[in-house]
């Protein structure tokens, strides 16, 4: 008697909630999708703050009763009581003793190396293990594979989020276009994205490459011109489907533009493909960005790069720390995103929302 009730209950409030209250609903109800999204956004927001944890300098000195911020502001050596007018190296010993002397403090970061810093007081040749100063070890160069690790993750996810946000306007734009309007529009647009998907990426990437100077704003303009195709497929199928429907008769008959049925009326309803498509698409950026980072088609030195962390592993296999460690940070980034976009993907499925929590979906094969 009492499941009827609740049961009865569950259904009058699933009902009582507007659609996007029922998405989230249904988002939060997959657990590994939630949670992943939860670690994703913090560990993004944390590596925000990347020089305030994984810096050579200081966030803050006091020397001599006045008050310093290196992370800020650059200091000469002569400064803390060196010999030359040269920016001051905060790993230097004599510095060090210097800034800790009598009341003299400073406060170091957490991790006490940035991307590009060489340890030229190291002990131990490079590419150094794991020890207590540099926590995940040295690459070839001397450089801490933490900072780099945790500047590379920040830049692969900034790089994705660009690239997602290019690809998806100009993929929503043309599908939109093609979709609403059809006719030879659509015919003709169809034709230039076949032929125009068609063209070798990576041939193009390699001569633009040999071309121009390497940079990652180029790595945006040439990978934002093949990276809309795939979704605008998927729009165009929604506005085909959408422009049939009542609500833009209906719209039409009352005097509405073209322009106000596709931003106003057909577009909220045709963006279940666009979400669904962010975290995949991010994911292909990302992977995009650290394999052209392999090849040494990526980013310009001293960049920090997975792509690049993971050649310096290929090139030195004995130095297992380097390869190790990068591929955990991929292999974690890549997965968040593929299990944020399962939840999506559930989340925007209305034959899930009679599915009690914690159940899976059902797969269906389909020949």
């Amino acid at each position: 008697m009492h499941t009827g009730l609740s049961s009865n209950r569950s259904v009058r409030m699933t009902a009582s909630l507007s659609p996007r209250q029922r998405i989230w609903q249904r988002f939060r109800r997959n657990r590994l999708g939630y949670w992943s999204l939860v670690i994703f956004i913090v560990l993004f927001v944390v590596s925000l703050f990347a020089e305030a944890l994984s810096n050579d300098r200081p966030l803050v000195a006091r020397y001599e009763g006045q008050w310093y911020f290196p992370l800020i502001h650059t200091y000469p050596e002569t400064t803390f009581g060196g010999d030359f007018p040269t920016p001051t190296d905060y790993l230097d010993p004599y510095i060090r003793e210097r800034l800790s002397a009598g009341r003299n403090f400073a406060l170091y970061p957490p991790n006490r190396f940035s991307y590009d810093t060489i340890n030229y007081f190291a002990s131990a040749p490079n590419p150094a293990p794991p020890s207590a100063e540099n926590w995940l070890g040295t690459d070839d160069r001397g450089r801490d594979v933490l900072a780099r690790l945790f500047y590379g993750f920040r830049l692969s996810v900034l790089f994705g989020l660009t690239l997602t946000a290019i690809g998806i306007f100009i993929g929503t734009l043309t599908g939109a276009l093609m979709g609403f309007f059809g006719g030879r529009l659509d015919l003709y647009a169809q034709r230039a994205i076949e032929i125009w998907s068609a063209m070798p990426e990576l041939y193009l990437l390699i001569i633009f490459a040999s071309i121009f100077e390497p940079s990652l704003w180029l790595l945006i303009v040439l990978l934002s011109l093949f990276g809309w195709m795939g979704l605008s497929d998927y729009v165009r199928a929604e506005f085909y489907r959408n422009r049939t429907l009542d609500y833009v008769k209906a719209g039409r008959a009352l005097g509405l533009s073209n322009w106000q049925l596709m931003i106003r009326h057909i577009l909220p309803n045709s963006l279940t493909p666009v979400i669904t498509f962010l975290p995949f698409r991010m994911s292909a950026a990302i992977l995009a960005l650290t394999s052209l980072d392999f090849l040494g088609l990526g980013v310009p030195p001293p960049t920090p790069s997975l792509g690049e962390l993971l050649a310096q592993g290929k090139a030195n296999l004995d130095a297992w720390w380097i390869s190790a460690s990068t591929f955990g940070v991929l292999v974690t980034t890549l997965l968040l995103l593929t299990f944020i976009g399962d939840a999506l993907r559930d989340a925007f499925d209305t034959r899930m929302g009679l599915l009690p929590a914690g159940k899976p979906r059902r797969t269906e094969v389909r020949g």
